[in-house]
């Protein structure tokens, strides 16, 4: 007999490979319905694997993350049986399940190519196979075996991986006709699935090496039920509706040009005004937390980073080093800014009691991404980030980072995101590898950010193996208006930089000490933020942050000199206004101005220039009457002015939790 202990700490006692799903009907049919796959001791198992030995266990369904994530795998096998009947002769790549959904790529073979106008005879295909009921089964193989497996039927993508795996570690897993090199976790058989949508189709080169061959991708997306697909399409509307890129080409606030390179953005004006505007605000609430503003190159010595360890661990993805003329000379385009701020400290002496010190810059960074990986603002070449560095004593680390905490819920208060959630990031149990530092450093700083949530009242989920190379981190994970994860705000303890770099401070018993490096940076990256911020709103910004705050519309040209002189008083004011002096009936710019999501638009004819007043409207909402050009200049500043006090009531709130 082997004992099973639940989520709940109760322990049952089972035969000897007993399967999950036994379990699942021993405890009620209908939970071993909904069951997709079990946790066992951490890891996700097939339902039908067989338990060998006492184990803690949780039963995954569709509301668990790697249920979903069982279901999605299971669904890129379906998609490539189908395809391995549709199109003879195809040969597979990897085929993994991502966040919504799950890819494959394929290589169709010489002249041939998948489209979208293919997707309807696959996904028919996929549901074919599904109401087959195939059983999903699992194998462990030799090394030798899985090479002649996959080598006799010239499956060169997958003998490559082959090649690279230790002999005894190798499984595959067979449906049907279909067997494939995987390690798992599947659904015990395919008529789960039933509702497919292939969503669509990309290039991708093998291993995301350009000097290789280039696959097909192929994105889909299946469900247990009909109506979730109906309802994600729905949303899939919404999102197109709310890109980015098409939001912020409408309304003007960054563009890309091939001749100024890949991934490299160019912000325009109105985005320009808005991406300021952010900083100004960041730089205010930072002022009163005590930071001072620095500024560092865009470029530094090869030899810097490979003191921090950023060229070690990612110089191979960076840009490649910038050769002077000076003999044995090289630079590197800037990976990251906090080796620049540790050579700041280093600059002079501190004292205990000049403790914390913090370094705030919105440093833009360089990091060489694949022309595949790409994607509008949320992945880039250069970007900006809105770093800090704070050095501060041992016995200081809480206080600080419970101060980093109250700066990141200002931030989601005052760009309305409600929904969140906060993530800890601590090192791979099993892979010490990945990181460098002592387990003494890594053990004080992931203590300190528990009992810094702890501290806050702030629930915090821990995820091992998603720390930085240097220290752990706590994450934010907002929830967009349409209900998207983003991952926004990141706040990393490191005791491994000082240490690098050699950074001390004189303590109180006049002896030399290490101070603590706290990493952070709220926005994240500017470009991203925005990105995040445009889907979020769909363009419709807060009223204090918005590049264009009122359109002034003159009913005909005879008003223009009295719109334009509106527009002075309220520029006056520091209120941000436009005029559309078109010569276009006032029902088209009414409709013009409400695309460009301007929050206020203010009518003037012949009423309110005799008056000297404005006939408001609101974006959204319709008119609002009319009103004198002073009423609705305090109106408006008194509405942006209770959102920017906003970071007060928000910290009071937070800390009170």
């Amino acid at each position: 007999m082997i004992r099973i202990t639940f989520p709940d700490k109760s322990v049952k006692e089972y035969a000897e490979d007993t399967t999950a799903l036994q379990i699942a009907e021993s405890i009620s049919p209908r939970l071993a319905q909904e069951v997709l796959a079990a946790s066992v001791n951490g890891e996700t198992w097939d339902l039908t694997r067989p338990l060998t030995s006492d184990a803690e266990i949780k039963l995954l369904k569709w509301d668990d993350e790697e249920g979903k994530h069982a279901y999605w795998h299971s669904s890129a096998h379906l998609m490539a049986e189908a395809l391995q009947e549709l199109y003879p002769g195809i040969k597979f790549g990897i085929g993994p399940a991502i966040s919504n959904g799950f890819y494959y790529d394929v290589d169709p073979g010489e002249g041939r190519t998948i489209k979208e106008g293919d997707f309807p005879a696959i996904e028919a295909k996929m549901m074919e196979l599904a109401a087959r009921r195939e059983e999903i089964k699992r194998e462990n193989i030799s090394k030798a075996d899985a090479l002649k497996l996959f080598g006799d039927r010239e499956e060169t993508y997958k003998t490559e991986l082959i090649d690279e795996l230790a002999d005894g570690t190798i499984t595959t897993y067979t449906q049907g006709g279909f067997t494939d090199l995987c390690r798992g976790p599947h659904l015990p058989n395919t008529s789960y699935i039933k509702a497919a949508k292939i969503l669509s189709v990309a290039g991708a080169y093998w291993r995301g090496d350009e000097k290789r061959k280039q696959l097909v991708r192929l994105y889909g997306i299946t469900f247990p039920k009909k109506k979730l697909l109906d309802d994600y399409i729905a949303f899939l509307e919404e999102a197109k509706k709310r890109d980015h890129r098409k939001v912020g080409k409408e309304l003007e606030l960054f563009a890309f040009s091939a001749a100024v390179g890949s991934g490299l953005p160019l912000w325009l004006p109105r985005g320009t005004q808005l991406r300021l505007r952010l900083e100004d605000f960041l730089k205010r609430i930072q002022k009163k937390y005590g930071y001072s503003q620095v500024m560092t190159p865009h470029i530094g010595s090869k030899q810097l980073y490979v003191t921090s360890g950023h060229y070690e661990k990612y110089g191979k993805d960076s840009f490649q080093p910038i050769h002077t003329p000076q003999e044995g000379e090289e630079f590197l385009l800037k990976p990251m800014n906090c080796p620049h701020h540790c050579e700041m400290y280093k600059l002079s002496p501190h004292s205990y009691k000049d403790l914390p010190i913090r370094f705030a810059e919105f440093g833009t960074v360089y990091r060489y991404e694949q022309s595949g990986e790409l994607h509008g603002l949320t992945r880039v070449r250069g970007f900006t980030q809105d770093d800090a560095h704070l050095f501060c004593r041992p016995d200081q680390l809480k206080q600080e980072f419970l101060k980093v905490m109250d700066i990141i819920m200002i931030i989601f208060r005052a760009l309305d995101f409600e929904s969140y959630e906060a993530q800890i990031s601590l090192r791979d149990l099993n892979n010490r590898d990945k990181y460098i530092g002592t387990d003494e450093n890594w053990d004080r700083a992931e203590r300190a950010i528990i009992e810094a949530c702890e501290e806050a009242g702030l629930p915090a989920k821990i995820e091992y193996g998603e720390a930085a190379f240097y220290g752990p981190k706590l994450d934010f994970m907002i929830k967009d208006a349409i209900g998207r994860r983003w991952q926004l705000g990141t706040i990393q303890v490191d005791y491994n930089l000082p240490e690098r770099f050699d950074l001390e401070y004189t303590g109180e018993d006049n002896r030399k000490h290490r101070p603590v490096m706290i990493h952070r940076a709220p926005f994240g990256s500017m470009e991203r933020f925005v990105a995040v911020l445009i889907e979020h709103t769909e363009g419709n910004f807060p009223l204090w942050l918005t590049p264009d705050q009122a359109a002034i519309l003159p009913v005909s040209e005879k008003y223009n000199e009295y719109a334009k002189n509106v527009a002075a008083q309220l520029a006056s004011q520091d209120i941000r206004v436009i005029v559309d002096e078109r010569n276009e009936k006032i029902g088209r710019k009414i409709r013009d101005n409400e695309m460009k999501k301007i929050p206020y638009m203010l009518i003037v004819g012949e009423k309110e220039a005799e008056r000297k007043e404005v006939s408001v409207r609101k974006h959204g909402e319709g008119d609002k009457g009319s009103m004198s050009i002073i009423d609705f200049a305090v109106q408006l500043n008194a509405e942006v002015e209770e959102m920017m006090n906003c970071w007060q009531k928000t910290t009071q709130e937070f800390r009170s939790k």
